[in-house]
């Protein structure tokens, strides 16, 4: 059965307003089965426009369409998404609370169950976004799943390591941070951070097996998941973002101490042990 497309959203330059760079276009390949494929060249970067673009999105699924289920691609054969653009995260005022953490917290809290159909790279950033959705489906022949901030030397934000702790064992947990481990897609799924390898006729399948798309009907999908990753919520929101950024400048404050204690007990340490060879 063809899919019949919906609707389709421009994703614009975050230099240039009116400059169309990508779109995010809504298709259904079957009844109560929506797929919104994301293309935003070269590989997906987390821009403000992506995911006002996505929130969007979601937003016209839930309003104008009878509740199903929700499949997010990309149009990108080699990448899924590849994270931030650091530049842009740190320059732009309310970026993290007002879009990333915005577009983390409508899927974790999303009133229709959520599919990342994973066709290439999703690392950092990417790989956070597939990570809050319900299900994951991922490319059993091209793409790694890596949180790289230990490459990058950028610390996580509680937003973005509360949902891997708390959808994960906590040995896949440590590969991933504390030695920025790429899973190809076989040790993905043998760790359990994916449901299944394949892609979109397999994501079908699964929705037809799980019945996804009923999920919804009784209208306590979101209010479920809103519970079950209390943790995470506390993380995603605007207050839950202050929070975190007021405790992670407390944190470097007493890190800042501890170094220079620790840097004037060597210095002493060595004198002391000078004079004794004296």
């Amino acid at each position: 059965m063809a899919s019949q497309t919906l609707f389709t959203l421009p994703i614009l330059t975050s230099t240039t307003p009116d400059k169309v760079t990508g779109t995010v276009v809504c298709t259904s390949p079957s009844s109560g089965v929506y797929v919104l494929t994301f293309t935003s060249p070269p590989d997906n970067r987390l821009l403000t426009p992506f995911c006002q673009a996505l929130l969007l999105a979601l937003d016209i699924l839930e309003f104008s369409y009878p509740h199903g289920v929700v499949i997010t691609t990309s149009g990108i054969q080699k990448f899924f998404s590849n994270g931030l653009d650091l530049e842009h995260a740190s320059s732009t005022k309310g970026f993290f609370p007002n879009s990333l953490f915005a577009l983390f917290k409508r899927l974790l809290t999303y009133p229709m169950p959520t599919i990342a159909l994973i066709n290439g790279h999703a690392f950092a950033g990417g790989f956070m976004l597939a990570m809050y959705h319900d299900y994951r489906v991922f490319n059993p022949s091209r793409g790694f799943l890596c949180l790289n901030e230990l490459d990058l030397g950028v610390p996580l934000q509680p937003a973005m390591s509360s949902v891997f702790r708390q959808k994960l064992s906590p040995q896949v947990y440590k590969l991933m941070v504390l030695e920025a481990k790429r899973f190809s897609g076989k040790e993905a799924l043998e760790g359990g951070i994916v449901d299944i390898l394949g892609g979109m006729e397999e994501c079908l399948v699964l929705v037809k097996e799980r019945k996804l798309n009923e999920k919804a009907k009784t209208g306590v999908y979101g209010a479920l998941k809103t519970e079950m990753f209390r943790e995470t919520m506390g993380y995603v929101t605007p207050e839950g973002y202050e929070k975190g950024e007021k405790r992670s400048k407390e944190a470097w404050k007493l890190d800042n101490q501890r170094r220079d204690e620790g840097n004037r007990r060597v210095a002493e340490w060595e004198r002391n042990a000078s004079k004794a060879k004296l």
